[in-house]
């Protein structure tokens, strides 16, 4: 069955893995300060808006995601216009906007994860380094990142298998471009399309197998985090 596969059929492969390398990189950045400040008290009325926005993408159909996304990424949208000011040329229609809308569209998938660990650490941790005189930023680092690893893993394997599989919001986004945008989902509804049914069922089968496995570890992961825990 390889040899139905062409060599442009490899190239959305591993467009779609630097994709969701980069994109769970930058997830990561961005969502663990994010689930530390939503995990502590403080006002519950405002981190309740920031935590409906972030979480957004779960309940938001893709297309209406994909269509406001390339309305601001586009050339005569705000941050498309902002983008071509400092000289990073339109952001809908690339690779670039595809970074942007996938971070977005994964963003709950990385954040609630990590936010739930954190939670579930409690107070005890971080109070009992605060009487050590350990600083802030200390605990934060020393205490509150090395306990709360598993769900910074979870989060980090969910992001990136979901930016694997991302469809809709990716086709609104960048289109269909060889070498640029034309990611592995795409090129698999290309393939169907085309009544390339082999090429689809191989594409669309690796893919099968890799949800599985990652599924299948996340579960192990858990599981064997849950025993150390008892």
């Amino acid at each position: 069955m390889l040899q139905h596969l062409s060599e442009i059929d490899l190239q959305p492969v591993w467009l779609s893995l630097k994709l969701a390398t980069l994109t769970t990189f930058f997830l990561l950045t961005l969502t663990i300060p994010l689930a530390w400040w939503l995990s502590r008290e403080g006002n519950k009325h405002f981190k309740g808006v920031i935590g409906a926005l972030a979480t957004l993408p779960l309940v938001l159909p893709p297309s209406v995601l994909g269509f406001y996304l390339l309305l601001m990424l586009g050339p005569r949208g705000p941050i498309g216009q902002l983008s071509e000011q400092f000289g990073l040329g339109t952001l809908a229609f690339s690779f670039k906007g595809l970074l942007v809308a996938s971070v977005i569209y994964s963003f709950p998938f990385a954040l609630q994860p990590i936010q739930n660990a954190f939670q579930a650490m409690g107070k005890g941790p971080m109070e009992a380094a605060a009487t050590l005189r350990a600083s802030p930023l200390d605990r934060f680092f020393t205490i509150a990142l090395p306990l709360v690893r598993p769900g910074i893993i979870s989060g980090a394997i969910l992001a990136f298998a979901h930016t694997m599989g991302e469809f809709g919001v990716i086709l609104m986004i960048g289109g269909n471009i060889p070498g640029e945008t034309k990611v592995l989902s795409v090129a698999i509804y290309d393939h169907v399309e085309s009544m390339e049914y082999t090429q689809a069922h191989i594409l669309a089968g690796g893919m099968l197998v890799f949800s599985f496995l990652v599924l299948f570890s996340l579960n192990s992961f858990n599981n064997l985090q849950g025993k150390r825990h008892t």
